[in-house]
């Protein structure tokens, strides 16, 4: 037989050509997050999965007819940021109803923002300022008075949250929420009030933050409908920080089943753009157990699906063992609640389920642990089921090591971007350069993932939370880290990618860009790994991705996104401000900063004329700026 010549009654094979892409990004500068290949300049994505990476002439074989190509213009890829504990559920809920003062430069601009919105809003509705925001933000570098907001808005009631410390009310405010002289204040919170005995406007968390939040739990709610819409404004928001993934952190006045409907339902329906996974907070202090106990017999972690499924329990266990920070005050001393505690804790690892832990200080830290230092010894730890503690800013060298051997994780959040001067003024530059010490949680091994714990304290963009993790300031410029100690930007990225999988058992299709794993990337604005430093916190993404699906697109992407319907109701102050104000650029923000500079002058007289700035003497107090 003559070589190359065909066999008789043997066809050859026909030539096998690979199934096109159903999205092929290209001519980018693609950070894997995969130590085996970190770069590329090309993702294709077939199916919701990453089918392929490599420089664009490889990747060309894989455009097809139904490709969708999208330039990358030479822009940074990454892959897309995972929230390790965000109460999203809760803050989709609420998030058309509250006007944002996250990104703000200016006192002068935030109340402008809330006189405008009081001219739209109906009676009977309240403008909500909650969480994401702090004075060292503002040029003034102050908080705004409730005389203020009764001249912004004296018929409108109006909320303003500060972190866990605090809230103001305008007059309207007061009266809606049913506060008089005979109110009394709530345990662990104080109502504040004037000579005459009435409520002033101010709420002092002292140090429980119950006072804060079930006040603002009288403002009206949104119907059903517009749950729906609010929640899925809100998931485009997050969208446009490059957000693919959240894990759902619950908290109080978050009730399993009926306020995840919504989330369950867009589920349903395919309609969600951010992966959750969510875990169950008991509501009722005295009730704990017989909730957890009924939650370990009707469902289970795992339940669900790669969009919407239940991780665990926490971030309470029981409300007794619950340090809720409030850095303005003392740290507080918590009751015996060890008994109940470990019984919480037996019957979630009993039943096969994990938990994560609100722990602000290594006090309870080291408490929790010699709980389950106590159960290890029967076996229940390390065990398989995924356990954590959320924050730990004073947690010590020794828990660390401690929560290493038992087989533990931790999350961490930047709440110090927003009150670290505070925390600072409490406990000193010492304590506040190792709050948390993620460097040394990282040292010993832990798993360690990265969020913000927005909405209510923290602003949702992660990355003011990146920006924190790398240089260890707060948004007013504060250093609180000595240069040198925080950590590097490829680890801080790692913190908001692979870190958060790892958590939810996800690691091996999460938080990375490798063939197999969800087709979940962002698009940067600017280069997170080359830009200044200052720079960070400016970053969005242009184009956001999450299982092949373009759910976020601007610039010159834009419309290449999902549609979402409009906001709902029509006077939501997102409809007409947004929700995260960038900047600095543009005319309109320089406008903002001549203006605020011009406020802190006049600020700086005030202070002069009341004799606050050292070597002068009152001459005068304005009513209007009085605090």
């Amino acid at each position: 037989m003559t070589a190359g010549m065909p066999v008789a009654g043997l066809v050859p094979a026909p030539r096998r050509e690979p199934a096109q892409a159903d999205l092929l990004v290209r001519n980018a500068k693609v950070f894997t997050g995969d130590p085996a290949r970190p770069e590329a300049r090309a993702v294709a994505i077939r199916d919701g999965r990453v089918a392929a990476l490599g420089d664009d002439h490889d990747l060309a074989r894989l455009v097809g007819p139904g490709t969708k190509v999208v330039d990358a213009l030479g822009r940074r890829v990454v892959p897309g940021l995972n929230d390790s504990h965000l109460h999203v559920i809760r803050g989709g809920l609420n998030y058309v109803l509250e006007l944002r003062w996250d990104g703000v430069r200016s006192l002068r601009h935030a109340l402008a923002m809330l006189r405008e919105q009081a001219g739209r809003t109906p009676k009977g509705q309240w403008i909500r300022v909650v969480g994401g925001w702090t004075a060292e933000q503002f040029a003034e570098r102050r908080m705004p008075t409730v005389a203020e907001l009764n001249a912004a808005a004296p018929d409108t009631p109006v909320f303003v949250l500060h972190l866990y410390q605090s809230a103001l009310m305008n007059r309207a405010a007061v009266k809606a929420a049913g506060f008089t002289r005979e109110t009394p204040d709530p345990r662990g919170g104080q109502i504040v009030r004037g000579r005459d005995g009435e409520p002033n406007g101010v709420l002092l968390a002292a140090p429980s933050a119950l006072v804060l939040y079930s006040t603002l739990a009288k403002a009206p709610a949104l119907d059903e409908a517009d749950k729906r819409t609010s929640t899925r404004h809100f998931l485009r928001e997050l969208n446009r920080f490059g957000l693919t993934s959240a894990v759902d952190a619950a908290g109080g006045f978050q009730n399993f089943p009926d306020d995840y409907a919504t989330v369950v339902d867009l589920a349903g329906s395919g309609e969600l753009t951010l992966r959750i996974a969510y875990h169950l907070f008991p509501q009722t202090a005295g009730q704990e157990l017989a909730d957890l106990k009924r939650w370990t017999e009707t469902v289970k972690p795992g339940d669900g699906d790669e969009w919407l499924r239940l991780n665990g329990a926490g971030e309470n266990l029981t409300w007794a063992a619950a340090d809720f920070e409030n850095f303005s005050e003392p740290r507080p001393e918590l009751g015996g609640y060890e008994p109940e505690f470990e019984q919480a804790v037996r019957l979630l690892l009993e039943n096969g389920w994990g938990f994560r832990l609100h722990a602000t200080y290594d006090e309870t830290i080291r408490r929790d642990l010699a709980v389950f230092e106590k159960l290890a010894a029967e076996g229940l730890f390390p065990g398989g089921n995924r356990w954590l503690f959320d924050h730990a800013e004073t947690v010590s060298a020794d828990s660390l090591d401690r929560i290493a051997a038992l087989g533990g994780a931790v999350s961490v959040q930047n709440r110090m971007s927003f009150q670290g001067a505070v925390f600072l003024d409490r406990y000193g530059a010492e304590a506040a350069a190792h709050a948390p010490p993620v460097r040394a949680m990282l040292d010993r091994g832990l798993t360690v993932a990265a969020g913000t714990d927005a909405t209510r304290v923290s602003s949702y963009n992660p990355w003011v939370a990146l920006h924190w993790l790398v240089t260890g300031r707060t948004v007013g410029g504060t250093r609180l880290h000595p240069a040198g100690t925080p950590i590097d930007r490829e680890t801080a990225l790692g913190l908001y990618t692979r870190g958060g999988a790892r958590l939810t058992g996800e690691q091996d299709v999460k938080g990375t860009l490798r063939e197999g794993s969800y087709g979940d990337l962002a698009i940067l604005s600017d280069d997170y790994l080359t830009v200044p430093e200052e720079a960070i916190p400016g970053i969005e993404s242009v184009l956001t991705v999450v299982g092949g699906r373009i759910v976020y697109a601007t610039a010159e992407y834009e419309g290449l996104d999902e549609a979402v319907p409009p906001v709902s109701p029509e006077w939501s102050p997102v409809a007409h401000f947004g929700g995260y104000r960038s900047g600095p650029g543009g005319a309109h923000q320089a406008s903002l900063v001549a203006e605020a500079v011009a406020e802190s002058e006049q600020h700086r007289r005030w202070r002069v004329a009341r004799g606050s700035v050292p070597g002068t003497t009152p001459s005068f107090v304005d009513p209007c700026f009085d605090h």
